[in-house]
Formats: C-alpha cells, structure tokens, sequence
C-alpha cells in the first residue's frame, strides 16, 4: 500500500503513480517533468565542482508513454516534451525554457522544451538561468536530485493557468508542489524513491509554513518572450 503524507493543502504519495492514479480524486491538471527515455547518464563526479553521483532514472531506460495521463481528461504539461513528442496528440502549444548562463560553458542542454495539451496562447520563451541546480548570483537550496527544476519555471507555468488542484505523478525532490503551495493552490504528488520522497515532503512542509507567493530565495522571476514558430 502506498504511503500517503498530508502537509496543509499538499498530498503526496510514496509509489508507483500508476498503481495509485486510479485512487486519486479528480484534479485540474497535470503538470509534471516526466522521465523522458534518453537514459541520461546520472553520474555527476566528472563535473567541474561536483562529487555527486545519483541511482539511474527509473523508467528513463525506455519511451516514455504519456497516454495514461492524458487519459485522465485534464490538461496536461509535459517538460522534456520533445523526446516524446511522436506520441503527443496533434494541437497544443510548445514553450522553451532558456536555461543558457551568460559566461561559463555547459555540458548540459541549453534549453529544455515543455509542451501543454491545452492551448495557452502564444509560445512562450522563459529566460532563467540554470547550471546543475544553480541559478547566478543567488545562494542555492541545496536538493540532492539529478534533474531539480528551478521553482521559479514551474510557478511560471502553473501562474499562467487558472487550475486549482495540480498533480505532479512524477514529483521527484517536490519543486512543482512548492511553486503550487507558494502560489495559493492545491497539490498532489506522487514518487516512488523514498529518498526522494522525503525531500519533497520537508521542501513543501516549509513552503506551507512560509505562507507566500514568492521563492525562499529571492530570485527574478523568468523573463518571457514571444516566439514565433
């Protein structure tokens, strides 16, 4: 049986999102950065100051399938929409997220892509910087997680959106969750990696103890910019 923590307006799940969608009650959408099936290598120690190594992915050994999400009739946003994009529906709208810093090299990506079912408007370039967890100039929370997302990209794309109750079913160290509490809406969270799980309850718990719309750290929101496709 799946573990279950209840922090203020925030539920969140120890397990396999698929054994526990089916129990869920409804919500207003998903918005999630799944694994995307590049089998990204998760050994961090050869990078210029880092030691870390982390577990493989779970489930980015193989195509990720985004059909059982969809299947759940809400709207949807996946990050890293690109690597599965032969299996999105026709329709919806693509965005970017320009993560590139402005005086060091990067072995990592310089953008990452999130695609929406629903149809928000024009694509949308965010602009905030992002190297290995690390946004310039601002003192970084450290959370042991290969793929962390900055809470201010994911508050960016939930504040674009009317949705109330947000589900992450892969939440991974909770930073959808935080940019949900800090924004006034309801969360529900689902990871199967204790380790993981645990960061995500002790993040969300001190966003609802903070009791604000803005980041702990006091960083600029992500800058936008209309793009023409």
């Amino acid at each position: 049986m799946a573990e279950k923590v209840v922090i203020g307006n925030a539920t969140l799940y120890l397990g396999d999102c698929r054994d526990i969608l089916p129990t869920l009650p409804k919500v207003d959408a998903v918005i999630t950065d799944p694994p995307y099936g590049i089998s990204l290598n998760t050994d961090y120690s050869k990078l210029q100051g880092s030691t870390k190594t982390f577990k493989p992915i779970h489930g980015d050994d193989k195509d990720f399938d985004p059909s059982i999400y969809l299947s759940l009739g809400v709207p949807c946003a996946f990050f890293g929409a690109d690597h599965f994009h032969h299996s999105l529906p026709a329709g919806g709208t693509w965005h970017i997220w320009d993560k590139r810093p402005q005086s060091k090299s990067n072995m990592f990506a310089d953008f990452e892509s999130w695609w929406t079912s629903w149809s928000s408007g024009p694509s949308r370039i965010f602009r905030y910087q992002w190297v290995c967890g690390v946004h310039p100039g601002v003192t970084p929370e450290r959370i042991d997680h290969p793929t962390v997302k900055p809470v201010p990209v994911m508050g960016a794309v939930i504040e674009s959106t009317k949705f109330q109750t947000i589900l992450d079913p892969f939440m991974g160290s909770g930073t959808t969750g935080v940019a949900a509490i800090q924004l006034g809406r309801s969360f529900i969270g689902i990871e199967r990696e204790r380790k993981y799980f645990d960061i995500a309850c002790e993040r969300i718990a001190r966003a609802q103890a903070q009791g604000q719309l803005l980041p702990p750290e006091p960083v600029a929101a992500p800058e936008q910019q209309t793009m023409e496709l």
